[in-house]
């Protein structure tokens, strides 16, 4: 009895600990006074400056295309390796191929960011490239997301039925067309994890940009600090509002899109 009496309010704070800042955070949103803690009324003026903020935009902009960018070249790479594990057996080079992989996700990303940093230095100050930018920021972030992304496809292609891409080759299908027509349908769901993954970390990511970023180039969650730094603004409050109403429509839908499908 006293087990489930104390297992509902367990739950209950552990919710509320959860998601009672976020709540705060919405309707703070649509305060009417400058001051973030201080309630004076209903008003959605901060939506409307926000979208008439520059520098949000342009750094909501940049973001998006490098995490789209990111996401792409990620996931190519990673499913190249993922299927080089699973697929190649033992071959010269393995181990450093598990090692690159399994490296950035344990190494902090403040020394991926610093290495990243010597590396562009160097490479800048010897062959006058990279200029540090949009650029520098796809490569570094592609440069840890392709491990997530290997891990996400290798696990799909540990349970990959291999019967059917051996029947459709000795029924005379050439090695492309088996990895197209076979392969690749039944491990979408897998890559499409891994680029929502790619994308997810890109975008979020502070750190490793901040290190590698240059002149003209500051990211969303750069321009966001920054403005953190110096006081919490209404405005964040309102973009962090729509980051949230965005990713609660995308899982909604794939959450709807997946239930419909299994009743199919």
């Amino acid at each position: 009895m006293r087990r489930s009496r104390l297992l509902p309010g367990a739950l209950a704070f552990g919710y509320a600990f959860l998601y009672v800042p976020i709540a705060l955070l919405v309707i703070y949103s649509f305060n009417a006074s400058r001051l973030v803690t201080v309630w004076a009324g209903f008003s959605p003026r901060w939506y409307g400056e926000l979208f008439h903020n520059a520098q949000i935009l342009e750094a909501a902009w940049l973001s998006l295309r490098i995490a789209a960018l990111t996401a792409t070249i990620a996931t190519i790479l990673g499913t190249l390796a993922a299927l080089a594990l699973a697929r190649a057996g033992r071959f010269p080079g393995r181990s450093a191929l598990v090692g690159l992989l399994a490296g950035p996700l344990v190494m902090p990303e403040v020394i991926l960011g610093l290495a990243l940093l010597l590396l562009f230095v160097a490479l800048e100050s010897t062959f006058g490239w990279p200029n540090r930018g949009a650029g520098t920021i796809v490569v570094a972030h592609v440069t840890f997301s392709v491990a997530y992304v290997a891990v996400v496809v290798r696990a799909k292609l540990a349970d990959f039925d291999r019967s059917l891409a051996e029947a459709a080759a000795d029924l005379g299908a050439p090695p492309a067309t088996v990895f197209v027509r076979i392969t690749m349908p039944l491990i979408a769901p897998a890559l499409a994890a891994g680029w929502l993954l790619a994308f997810t970390l890109s975008l979020d990511d502070l750190v490793v940009a901040s290190f590698v970023s240059g002149p003209g180039a500051s990211t969303l969650p750069m321009v966001v600090y920054s403005s953190v730094r110096l006081g919490v603004s209404p405005q964040i409050n309102a973009l962090a509002t729509l980051m949230i109403l965005a990713v609660a429509l995308t899982v909604g839908t794939a959450g709807w899109l997946l239930g419909r499908k299994g009743r199919e």
